[in-house]
């Protein structure tokens, strides 16, 4: 598959944003976009239509936050089922051969040869645009609070998921603690803390970039059927712009401070 590129994708988008907002957007899994050449990994369109390919609804909730903050957002263009952007390299869950029932011919059994050709031009090109625009905004100040948006199904396995909102975090509490505090203050609302899944992940994109850097930074998921429209999208940018502004105001959302982590 690799030799059919001619020509290199775009493996991330850039949303331009001040240096100095002292905020930056990411988004691992924002798009169910996939070369041509890769043939859909012999998959049914309407596989890409669902949450094995991308995080339905986290893209536009990613782009509505930066323009409202007037900050700088990081977005992957490329579906998680090629190579996932959120995972270390030595995690199995890398390139998929299974996901939640759907059987994924085209990355049964590849090369290592292609292996590494999807690290290259796709998950690196990913973190390191992550990497690079967070030293741009280090070097200028201040420090920015690394914010990533992501979104869940609302069943499991059959067993409805009660979380319309979940907060994720490692050891680093500074942002992921107060937030929780704001939104579990709502009594419509039933917030996770680490819950459906847990924010200690070794090799995610967060613990690379911001828990080893020990960058204030913190994991929102929202639940699909939430954000599943533009008014869903417009309501929780609001909410969450609300509850983010006070908590970004404060000095400590903008020190590095070694944290340690447990993530496993």
């Amino acid at each position: 598959m690799a030799e059919q590129l001619v020509a290199p994708w775009p493996a991330f988008e850039l949303c331009p944003g001040a240096a100095d907002s002292g905020v930056i957007f990411i988004c691992d899994h924002a798009s169910p976009a996939m070369p041509a050449t890769y043939a859909g990994l012999h998959l049914p369109p309407e596989a890409f239509t669902r949450h094995i390919a991308y995080d339905i609804g986290a893209a536009a909730l990613t782009r509505t936050l930066a323009a409202q903050f007037k900050a700088p957002a990081v977005l992957s263009h490329f579906s998680r089922l090629l190579i996932d952007p959120n995972r270390g390299l030595d995690d199995p869950t890398l390139i998929m051969e299974l996901s939640d029932g759907a059987i994924i011919p085209g990355n049964h059994r590849i090369t290592d040869e292609e292996r590494a050709y999807r690290i290259t031009h796709f998950w690196k090109p990913y973190r390191n645009a992550v990497q690079a625009e967070i030293a741009n905004m280090v070097a200028v100040g201040p420090v920015p609070a690394i914010v990533s948006l992501h979104s869940f199904t609302p069943r499991w396995k059959g067993a409805k998921r009660p979380w319309q909102v979940a907060v994720l975090w490692d050891k680093d509490a500074r942002l992921a603690k107060p937030l929780i505090a704001d939104l579990g203050a709502d009594p419509g609302l039933n917030v996770g803390d680490n819950q459906p899944y847990d924010g200690a992940l070794k090799g995610d994109t967060l613990h690379e970039i911001a828990t080893i850097a020990g960058l204030p930074h913190v994991l929102i998921e929202l639940r699909q059927d939430e954000i599943g429209d533009e008014a869903g999208i417009a309501r929780w940018a609001r909410r969450l712009e609300a509850a983010l502004r006070p908590i970004l105001a404060k000095a400590e959302a903008h020190q590095m401070v070694l944290q340690g982590s447990r993530a496993v």
